[in-house]
């Protein structure tokens, strides 16, 4: 039932998202008590009047839907925000020269710079040490050893 539910609310997103290619889906999320997340992304970022947009628009294609009957759901439409992995290409291309942590199928962790993005991985930059003893490394990873990629927030 669940991943019925959330192909058809996909279907509405997407409908929704037709006339504005800058603007994509990320993710859906619904929890037992019927409760919709929907995160949005931009190739530029979203802003939250755009989210509070399709929220309106999405809601009403739920109720009109029957989805949920007796109209027994909440909507939430948001960008995913820092604390969200990374989960699609156009949202690792968005983000290239921000600070990453890289989470490895194997448990361990790699910080540094996003410097380049591909359809089989990216290309990190790590900076060891300081001053004369600063050294530059860049590191590839293919998705299929990346877990998780979070972007670091740098004061």
């Amino acid at each position: 039932m669940a991943n019925e539910t959330i192909k058809a609310v996909e279907s509405m997103v997407q409908a929704l998202l037709a006339d504005q290619p800058e603007y994509f889906l990320v993710d859906i999320r619904i929890k037992p008590t019927n409760n919709v997340k929907v995160y949005l992304d931009g190739d530029k970022g979203i802003s939250i009047e755009t989210c509070v947009r399709y929220n309106r628009a999405l809601y009403k294609k739920l109720e009109e839907s029957g989805l949920f009957p007796d109209g027994d759901f909440s909507l939430e439409v948001s960008s995913p925000g820092l604390d969200e992995p990374l989960k699609l290409l156009r949202q690792y291309k968005k983000n290239v020269g921000r600070q990453v942590e890289l989470v490895l199928q194997d448990g361990s962790k790699k910080e540094g710079r996003l410097l380049e993005v591909s359809e089989d991985g990216v290309i990190v930059e790590e900076i060891k040490g300081k001053n004369k003893k600063k050294e530059v490394i860049n590191h590839t990873f293919l998705f299929d050893n990346i877990k998780t990629t979070k972007i670091q927030v740098v004061f």
